[in-house]
Order: structure tokens, then sequence, then C-alpha cells
């Protein structure tokens, strides 16, 4: 028995997370009862599998807050945002740091309107998750005045070269053709883009990097390659309406601009009796988490979600702690995940 802050924990209790955390008993010992000789990252592996355990941590060992960071995120309903979201609240919590997450939706509060929420609660920093600073047509001043209040923040997805600020993205050009040519080695000769609006610096992006790959994989002029493009919402519903337009124009493959997109897509193709993969093949764009156990296994573009949110953290923080982190876009490379949503061209 090792006695602790509120209570006791049992032998058999610290074996149990000695094994979560890859450690030995005597570790997680020295951590609950606030011993030294535990280095920091040793330590919070240890808190973090008493957390996924369900044991409540010791009174001795939870942390005075360093401060509050914003994070205001899309709606939660694409899986993505949430996976991006506890990534993030993840490491701001190893950083001693309370993360103040935003949620927008329809109808409800905006981004200026949490923004002002946030900074008259005192945060040290915002993250920004797919703002209005990727909507091309927004005012993006509101990110100077943000500057000029003296609160440090960071963007994800959507780059603007108005904003003074570090911003991280995936490479969203790769990313498409990355699928094209996945696509094409398959023997597709008609490939369409599901995607959402052209406003969107992700969907121009989007856009740019499929009629390069259909133009130079697939020998189309850009007119063809852009006539291959269907604009839509980002959701399941939209996929599916996307989908319904490119299978009228004789596609036998469809990328799409998110996951969720995908599904929709799926489904518009089961609807005409036709089945993925064997009659239409279809890609995502995201790899959101469970979509590998859909029906079939869903063939997608990787986001490097965990490199991403780190990035952003440790550049927001950077700034928070005096420093000066790079006004410049960082940008990340995606993966190809080839799964059973993918097959040969039908003869």
């Amino acid at each position: 028995m090792v006695a602790i802050g509120f209570g006791t924990v049992t032998t058999a209790r610290l074996s149990d997370i000695a094994a979560q955390a890859g450690v030995s008993e005597a570790t997680v010992s020295r951590v609950l009862n606030g011993k030294a000789g535990v280095s920091a990252t040793t330590r919070q592996t240890v808190l973090a599998a008493l957390d996924v355990l369900g044991y409540e941590r010791p009174t001795r060992l939870r942390q005075r807050s360093a401060g509050l960071v914003g994070l205001i995120t899309p709606e939660l309903s694409n899986p993505i945002f949430p996976a991006l979201a506890q990534v993030i609240e993840q490491v701001l919590s190893r950083h001693g740091y309370t993360p103040v997450l935003c949620t927008q939706t329809p109808g409800g509060s905006t981004e200026d309107e949490l923004v002002e929420m946030l900074v008259e609660r005192g945060v040290a920093g915002i993250v920004f998750v797919s703002g209005l600073h990727a909507d091309t047509t927004a005012d993006h001043d509101r990110y100077a005045k943000l500057t000029g209040r003296q609160v440090p923040f960071v963007l994800i997805n959507g780059y603007s070269d108005k904003i003074a600020a570090p911003f991280i993205s995936p490479d969203d050009r790769a990313a498409m053709w990355m699928a094209v040519q996945h696509l094409v080695e398959l023997g597709h000769e008609k490939i369409g883009l599901a995607v959402g609006q052209r406003r969107y610096v992700p969907v121009l992006r989007k856009i740019e990097g499929f009629t390069a790959a259909v133009q130079e994989l697939l020998g189309r002029t850009r007119e063809e390659a852009e006539g291959l493009v269907h604009h839509t919402l980002f959701s399941v519903e939209g996929g599916h309406a996307a989908a319904g337009a490119l299978l009228d124009q004789g596609c036998t493959a469809i990328v799409c601009g998110s996951d969720m997109m995908a599904l929709g897509a799926i489904r518009a193709v089961r609807q005409r009796g036709l089945s993925v993969p064997h009659d239409i093949s279809v890609v995502g764009f995201d790899d959101s988490p469970l979509i590998a156990f859909t029906e079939p296994p869903l063939t997608t573009i990787r986001q490097p979600v965990e490199a991403m949110a780190t990035a952003a953290v440790d550049a927001l923080l950077e700034e928070v702690g005096g420093g000066s982190a790079q006004r410049a876009e960082f940008m990340f490379q995606p993966e190809l995940v080839m799964r059973g949503s993918t097959g040969a061209r039908p003869h």
C-alpha cells in the first residue's frame, strides 16, 4: 500500500498504472508521493496513465494553471475538429495551461464574439482552427486588432499574407496529388473532386493540386480538369450531392475534401445500385478517428494532426513566453492511407 493524497492505492493498482505508463512500480510510487528524482516527461506519462485508467489524481499533484488559452473551432460534428482539439488540449495541459474550448455552431456565437469573451477573461493566447482567417472574403483586420491588444495567437488551416502570425497547415496541394496518382495507378481515367466553397484557402489549394495532377497524369486540359471539380458543403449531405453530379459525368473515382463528404459519396454510389470499390472508388481527406472501421474501410489522406497541433501550441507558447515565433506558414506533409474504398477501374 502506498499512501497518497486522497487515500491509498493498492499494489495491484500500482502495477496497472506502471503497466499503462511503461515504467516501474517504484517510479509510479515516487510520482504519486511527490518524490524527487523523476523527469518531467516520466511524471507526465504516469499522470496520463492515471487519467486513462480513471483514477483521481492526488491533491498534491494537481497543478495550478499557468493561465488560460482559448481554442476556437468550427462545429464538432466533423471528427477532425475534436481530434485536433484533443491534441491541442493535451499539449497545453502538459505545459501547465488550461484550455478553454469555444465551438462555433450555426446560429451561435460568432468568432468575434468568442474572441471578445476570451480576451475579457484574460487568456494568455488563442488558437484558431479553420476560422475566418481561412476565408478569402473575410475582413482580416480583426487579427491585426487582436495583435494590437497584445494577445498572441496562432492559426491552423488557412493562410493569409495579410495576417502577421504563425500558420500551421497541411500541404493540401500535395494531398490531392497523392490521391489522384493513387487512382491513376489503379487505372482510373475520369476522376472527380468533391470539395467545399472556393472562398476558402484550403479548398483553393486542393483544387490547384487536383487540377495539376489531372493535367499532368491524365493529359487533360486545365478546363477539362476544372470541369471535374464539384463544389458543395463539407458534410455527408454535401458529399452525397456532389457524388451524384460526378457520377452523372461518368467518373469512376471520386476524391473528397473530407472524410464526412466521402461517407456521403459512398452512400450516393450505393443508392444507384453500385458498389465501392468494385464500381466506384472513393478517397477521403483527414483520416478522422474511427474512419478505418467504416464499410468498406476508407482510403483517405491523413492530416498529421499530432504534429500540427504540437507545432501550433509550441509557436503560441513561444510568444506567450515573450519570444517571437516566426510569422510564416509551417507546412506539414499529409500521408495517403490505402484501405478498402479504392480499387481497380471497372472494365
